[in-house]
């Protein structure tokens, strides 16, 4: 299956799109710190997904798997110190939280996956 068939695949490049858009509520001054950051955590997730997928190791595959949970990781916590310091709204952000949690869990378990040894190894 190639990766942009995947649902993994399509939730993070939807998150992209949601933090994309709404890092632009983000104060100016903002511009090139907080913002930046936003969109290169959520992208990363996205590309790391990808880059996974269609790597043939294991051990590559978990590599990258392993860096977009990071990335997921870094994106939620700006997030939750953007809301905190009221830049943004918690309500514009429910999609966005939700996403971040369906992806986390599908990370999780294709890590755990790749960690498993080959069938076909042992027939």
């Amino acid at each position: 299956m190639h990766y942009q068939e995947t649902v993994i695949w399509n939730k993070a490049v939807r998150l992209a799109e949601k933090v994309c858009l709404i890092s632009a509520m983000l104060p100016d001054a903002e511009k090139f710190g907080v913002r930046l950051q936003l969109t290169r955590a959520a992208i990363s997730v996205a590309s790391n997904t990808a880059e996974g997928w269609a790597r043939e190791s294991k051990k590559e595959r978990r590599q990258f798997l392993s860096i977009a949970n990071g990335s997921l990781a870094e994106l939620h916590t700006q997030l939750l110190i953007c809301e905190r310091v009221k830049w943004l709204d918690g309500a514009d952000l429910s999609e966005i939280k939700t996403l971040i949690d369906e992806i986390g869990r599908m990370l999780t378990v294709l890590r755990r996956a790749a960690r498993l040894p080959d069938r076909s190894a042992n027939s």
